[in-house]
């Protein structure tokens, strides 16, 4: 996991629509960046829900949500729209982002070992830099905690 205090590393991956969006484009703004294993499953959709719920709260504060996995286009472009999500969803099947933000790890699922997306959220600040690190990030509850850290961070 990347730490805080630390550049963000810069990518550009297509979203839902294939435009291509450019991290760095959103210096100057706060960036949440969730990384998640899979459209379409279980705690992924729940996640993507509560972000989706909390959305309002993000905009408000003048904050951009942006979900990665390594689904494909036209995956996250369905997810979307059955859901109705209404933050940025990007692609990354090459593991560009994915690798860069090192949340690519070995996972134990009912003994079998394979390699996969760890659930992990990133608030990345004005400047690019990141901020503050949520590790194994809870999908029920994860939005709600980072609203809450920002409004803690806002009356410090």
């Amino acid at each position: 996991m990347l730490q805080t205090g630390t550049k963000a590393p810069d990518f550009t991956l297509p979203d839902k629509d294939g435009k291509e969006i450019t991290l760095s484009s959103f210096l100057g703004k706060k960036v949440v960046l969730y990384f998640y294993p899979k459209d379409n499953t279980p705690g992924c959709t729940r996640q993507a829900c509560a972000f989706a719920g909390a959305y309002q709260g993000f905009k408000d504060r003048g904050v951009e949500v942006i979900g990665v996995s390594k689904d494909s286009v036209r995956s996250h472009t369905n997810f979307a729209a059955k859901y109705d999500l209404p933050f940025i969803l990007i692609s990354d099947p090459e593991l560009t982002a994915i690798q860069a933000y090192d949340v690519w790890k070995e996972k134990k699922l009912y003994g079998k070992v394979s390699m996969g997306v760890v659930r992990s959220t990133y608030v990345i600040d004005e400047n690019g830099v990141i901020e503050k690190v949520f590790e194994k990030a809870k999908p029920d509850t994860n939005a709600a905690e980072i609203l809450e850290y920002l409004d803690e961070k806002k009356g410090e």
